[in-house]
């Protein structure tokens, strides 16, 4: 008997030859920038981020972007949320993606709370329909109800993270892509994280993650590549990725 023929893989994120520059400005003071005017001196430098990086991410995959700080993790995920443009490559996404990039990232700060949650969800492409519908439970989710009237240029970071997450993850996201700001949040409301991660990965969602918290992301993650000056070093099992980057 003829043996089913697995299903093909669709990829999610595909991540073709990226190459991200920056120029870095040395200038301290006017007294540096007239100096270095006169003896004709550069105060600028190239800076490449990313050097050529290749990586497909499947449906339903999560993986972690690991690596030391100043790697190219969080320059890689901006560029696959579409917040940057890659200098040379290409990045390619399938569906609707959520980044969590930034804490407070896309908040208006003249805003309130409730009018933020109608922008970003709106942004992230829910009619207002939807998110009429899911509001309640978007507030619940982000336990500041008492504050979600108040301009959001008052809020403390943890509450700018709570309810950027608490939208993100409420919308019918196909990929979320999150960069460390749940470090922010106190212990019982990374665990409530943790576990709506575990949900999203149950429901076949896309996740990529970047963290140095190498303890979550060996339970929430099944696929490590590690980044180093810009490149790709490692991209494989989770657990070899935790093991060279505590190596």
């Amino acid at each position: 008997m003829s043996q089913p023929i697995a299903a093909p893989h669709r990829p999610s994120i595909i991540v073709d030859g990226v190459r991200k520059r920056f120029t870095i400005n040395h200038a301290l003071s006017l007294k540096d920038t007239v100096v270095a005017w006169i003896r004709r001196r550069t105060l600028t430098s190239d800076f490449e981020a990313l050097k050529g990086v290749d990586i497909v991410v499947d449906e339903g995959e999560s993986v972690a972007i690991l690596g030391l700080n100043g790697s190219g993790k969080s320059t890689l995920l901006k560029l696959i949320s579409g917040v940057m443009a890659p200098d040379g490559g290409e990045v390619l996404t399938r569906g609707r993606v959520a980044g969590l990039i930034e804490v407070g990232a896309g908040f208006h700060p003249e805003l309130s709370g409730r009018e933020n949650v109608f922008l970003n969800a709106a942004i992230l492409g829910m009619s207002r329909s939807e998110i009429e519908a899911r509001y309640d439970e978007i507030v619940a989710f982000s336990e500041i109800e008492e504050f979600i009237d108040q301009e959001v240029k008052h809020y403390s970071s943890g509450m700018f993270m709570r309810l950027a997450f608490s939208v993100a993850i409420h919308i019918a996201v196909d990929v979320l892509l999150v960069d460390e700001i749940l470090s922010v949040g106190d212990a019982p409301f990374r665990e409530k994280c943790r576990l709506k991660f575990e949900e999203l990965i149950a429901a076949r969602k896309t996740l990529l993650i970047v963290s140095h918290d190498l303890d979550m992301v060996r339970e929430l993650c099944v696929r490590g590549v590690v980044l180093s000056k810009g490149e790709v070093v490692y991209d494989g099992p989770i657990e070899g990725a935790v093991r060279l980057v505590e190596s």
